[in-house]
């Protein structure tokens, strides 16, 4: 017998809650085995190559960046900082509160909220200074590990669009959708960087805990759209 259409058509979702648990795990691991390298002084030979290749010598000074391009990697920066990812994540809840997106809604606040909450708890417990070899061409204050800006964009950007992909139907469309968010993510982890505030270690690890975390969440989504579509296959 087989089984409903309404389960079988929809082969983009992953069929295991084990998916959500294991990038959770990986995650965590991914993150405490960054911190504890970063802790013992390892790959700091690395990290100082690439920040001053991005900040060479005559970039060093803030008053001798171009101002142009500064003011690029300022603005493309600020698409990672809390305030702007609370009112995405704000605008992206209202359209699916409105669309009664309802199971979508739940899914991107959850992933969102514990994800920017988990990344404040790594920051407290890893402490590492910011980096002093530039100038720092923004203003930062809190610890470096991970880079917030990094991890919460990826957590947000990359949440939202895996649980749309969950339901939107045209495949370029749901292309298009992955594509920009990896694509905005990887701009903003990168302009930390140039701007002196982070290693590029931190956005590393920013990086990876984001992208499973998104994981995470994209595969409970699909774990629950499964066992609904199970339960009651009629239902829209």
């Amino acid at each position: 017998m087989q089984p409903p259409a309404t389960v079988s058509a929809d082969i983009r979702h992953p069929p295991w809650l084990f998916y959500a648990a294991g990038a959770v795990a990986l995650a965590v691991i991914v993150m405490i085995a960054l911190g504890m390298t970063v802790a013992r002084g390892h790959g700091a030979a690395i990290d100082r190559a690439i920040l001053l290749a991005l900040r060479p010598a005559p970039l060093a000074a803030g008053a001798q960046a171009s101002a142009g391009f500064r003011q690029v990697m300022i603005d493309i920066t600020a698409l990672g900082g809390g305030t702007v990812l609370t009112i995405f994540v704000a605008a992206a809840s209202g359209f699916l509160a409105f669309r009664r997106h309802w199971l979508t809604l739940a899914l991107v606040l959850g992933g969102t909220i514990s994800g920017s909450l988990a990344v404040g708890m790594i920051k407290t417990l890893v402490g590492r200074p910011r980096p002093t070899l530039v100038d720092h061409l923004v203003d930062a204050w809190s610890a470096s590990f991970p880079s917030g800006h990094a991890a919460n964009s990826a957590t947000v950007y990359l949440t939202l669009a895996l649980l749309l992909v969950q339901i939107v139907e045209d495949r370029a469309a749901r292309w298009y959708l992955l594509g920009a968010a990896v694509l905005l993510v990887m701009m903003i982890g990168i302009s930390r960087v140039y701007l002196g505030v982070h290693w590029p270690s931190d956005v590393l690890a920013g990086w990876s805990f984001g992208t499973l975390w998104a994981l995470a969440w994209w595969s409970l989504g699909g774990w629950l759209r499964i066992r609904r579509a199970q339960a009651a296959p009629t239902l829209p």
